[in-house]
């Protein structure tokens, strides 16, 4: 990668590299920050539980891991992807109330896809983004 683009891993999170992806991506010129797909892992990548809730809580805090580690929050987010597994109704409902706590009503843009599988078997859901350095 050239110069201007600076690629973080950081501690707090599961290596990816073994995955084919970085967690952060800081491009600085217009000064975006794009932060690769967040799911409910631990530091070894583990899927933590089996439960949709329990992953969609545990991938934003990944997500917020991974923009502190650009010097973000989740004020900075521009747009999130959203993927989850055989979407319905109550998955949705999981989701707003997360995004709800976080952003209360100004979320960013956001685009959901239902999916018949992500990365890993046991993943039901993950979110990317895209932030912008202030």
């Amino acid at each position: 990668m050239s110069g201007s683009i600076t690629i973080t891993n950081p501690a707090d999170l599961h290596n990816p590299v073994a995955f084919g992806y970085s967690h952060v991506v800081d491009a600085p010129n217009p000064d975006l920050v794009f932060i690769a797909g967040q799911y409910g892992s631990d530091q070894t990548g583990a899927v933590e539980s089996s439960d949709f809730a329990a992953q969609v809580e545990r991938s934003f805090a990944n997500l917020g891991t991974a923009l502190a580690a650009a010097g973000l929050g989740f004020q900075d987010v521009a747009r999130l992807g959203t993927y989850i597994v055989d979407h319905d109704h109550a998955k949705l409902e999981a989701l707003l109330t997360v995004i709800t706590r976080i952003w209360g009503d100004k979320p960013p843009a956001q685009t959901l896809l239902g999916v018949a599988a992500l990365a890993l078997p046991d993943m039901l859901f993950e979110v990317d983004a895209l932030a912008v350095r202030r």
